[in-house]
C-alpha cells in the first residue's frame, strides 16, 4: 500500500470516527483536500485532522448544532486530467450529493481558483486555506483566516533589507503558487532593498528527478541568500541539490511557504543542511503567550492524539471549522444563505482571538493574523524552539546565521 493511499484510509478513518458522535440537525462541512499525488497528502491529511479537533470542539463547547465532516480527496482523477478539474468535480460530490452547507481544505493553488468559482456560483460558503494572492477579491462566498502571499512578501523583503543581502537567488516551481510566490517577492524585493540583484531560475515541477543544474547556476552566482520557492516534494529537492552542489549549509536559506514547520518531516528529509532557515508563518506556536483558550485546547488535543505540535494546515482547517459551528449556533438555520448572513455579521472567537469578515472590496472576506519569521537556529530544533526573527516588535530569539555562526 502506497504512501498516498494510507493517508486516505487514515483520513476517512478520523471523519468516520468522529462523525458517530454528530447530532441528527447537525452542520454538514465539507472537507476537499489532497490526499493522494499529485497533490500534496500530507497537507491534506493535516487538513482533515484540524478539522475533526474543530469538529470535536464544536461537540465539547456546545457550539450550535455541532458539525458533520463529509470528506472528498480533491485529487482523484488528477494524474490523468488537470488537477482543477478532479477538485471541482469533488466540490459537485459535496455540493449536490452530501448537500453540505459549507467548504474547507482547498490547498493547492492550482486548484482553488476554479473552486472558488464554482462555489461563488452556487453560494457555497468556502474557507479558503492557501496563501493565494486574489482568490477572494469579488467573491462573497469566499472567506479566508490565513494570509496571502501578498500579505508575506513585504515580511520577507523587510527582513532581507535588514540583513544586508543583496544577491538573492530565487529558485521556483512552474506550479501556480511557485510562480505567484516568485513573481510577487521579485517585485517587492526591487522596491525594498536598494541595489538588489536578483538571479531567478524557475524549473518544470512535474518529472524533475533532481536540480543539480539549477542549483549549480546558483553556486556559481555566490549569492547572500537562497529563496526555495519549489513546492511540495521538490522544496526539499531544492535542498539536496544546494547540498551537491555547495550551496548549503553555507549560504542562509529563506523557505516561502511554512513546510518546515512539520518538523519531523522536515529534519529528516533536509538533515543538517536545513538549519538556519527562516520561513514565514502566523505568529501561532504552542507557547505563544497571546494563544487563546480555544487555541489551548486545540494545542492540547492535538498533541495528544498525534504526538507532536500542530502545523499551520492543521490550524487552518481547525479555525474554520470553529468559525462555521459558531456561525451556525448564530443562524437561523444550518442552510447555506443563513450561514452565510451569520459569517458576515458576527464576531468568532478563535486561537488568535475574535475575528470577523466586514466586507471590503480591497480585501474581500478576509481577517489576516499577524505573520511573523521563524527560524531554526540548530539541527533537529522543533516547531517549539523556533524563534521569531522578523518584525522587530515581536522578535523572541536572535538569528544565527550560518554562513558565519554569528547571532545577531
Amino acid at each position: 500500500m502506497s504512501q498516498s493511499q494510507e493517508a486516505v484510509i487514515r483520513a476517512a478513518e478520523l471523519i468516520e470516527r468522529q462523525n458517530r458522535s454528530a447530532g441528527q440537525h447537525a452542520l454538514p462541512v465539507g472537507v476537499l483536500t489532497p490526499l493522494t499525488l499529485p497533490g500534496d497528502p500530507v497537507a491534506g491529511e493535516l487538513c482533515v485532522r484540524g478539522a475533526v479537533l474543530g469538529a470535536r470542539y464544536a461537540a465539547e463547547h456546545g457550539l450550535g448544532p455541532g458539525v458533520r465532516l463529509f470528506l472528498a480527496n480533491d485529487q482523484v482523477g488528477a494524474d490523468l486530467e488537470h488537477m482543477s478539474r478532479t477538485a471541482v468535480g469533488g466540490l459537485a460530490k459535496l455540493a449536490f450529493i452530501d448537500r453540505v452547507s459549507a467548504l474547507i481544505g482547498q490547498w493547492h493553488l492550482r486548484t482553488t481558483p476554479s473552486v472558488a468559482a464554482m462555489a461563488e456560483e452556487i453560494g457555497l460558503p468556502t474557507f479558503v486555506e492557501n496563501g493565494h494572492n486574489t482568490v477572494n477579491l469579488g467573491r462573497r462566498h469566499i472567506f479566508r483566516t490565513y494570509f496571502s502571499i501578498a500579505d508575506r512578501a513585504p515580511l520577507m523583503a523587510g527582513f532581507i533589507r535588514e540583513r544586508g543581502w543583496k544577491r538573492i537567488a530565487l529558485v521556483a516551481a512552474d506550479t501556480v503558487f511557485g510562480q505567484m510566490l516568485a513573481d510577487t517577492l521579485e517585485q517587492t524585493l526591487h522596491k525594498t532593498v536598494e541595489g538588489v540583484e536578483v538571479l531567478r531560475i524557475d524549473f518544470a515541477q512535474d518529472g524533475v528527478s533532481d536540480l543539480d543544474a539549477q542549483l549549480g547556476e546558483v553556486a556559481a552566482f555566490a549569492p547572500d541568500l537562497l529563496l526555495n520557492a519549489a513546492v511540495v516534494r521538490t522544496n526539499y529537492m531544492v535542498i539536496a541539490s544546494a547540498v551537491a552542489t555547495g550551496v548549503l549549509p553555507g549560504v542562509p536559506m529563506m523557505a516561502c511557504f511554512p513546510f518546515p514547520m512539520r518538523s519531523q518531516d522536515y529534519w529528516g528529509l533536509a538533515g543538517e543542511a536545513g538549519a538556519g532557515v527562516v520561513w514565514p508563518a502566523t505568529r501561532f506556536s504552542p507557547d505563544w503567550p497571546g494563544l487563546a483558550p480555544v487555541g489551548r485546547w486545540f494545542v492540547d488535543r492535538y498533541e495528544s492524539e498525534f504526538g507532536s505540535a500542530p502545523p499551520d494546515n492543521a490550524l487552518n482547517a481547525f479555525t474554520d471549522v470553529v468559525v462555521l459551528a459558531q456561525a451556525a449556533a448564530k443562524a437561523a438555520s444550518t442552510g447555506r444563505a443563513d450561514l452565510q448572513q451569520a459569517l458576515e455579521e458576527g464576531t468568532f472567537e478563535t486561537w488568535r482571538g475574535p475575528v470577523s469578515f466586514r466586507w471590503t472590496e480591497d480585501t474581500g472576506h478576509h481577517d489576516t493574523p499577524e505573520i511573523v519569521l521563524m527560524h531554526y537556529r540548530h539541527t533537529g530544533d522543533s516547531a517549539q524552539d523556533a524563534v521569531v526573527v522578523w518584525p522587530p516588535e515581536s522578535v523572541t530569539g536572535d538569528y544565527l546565521d550560518p554562513s558565519t555562526g554569528v547571532t545577531r
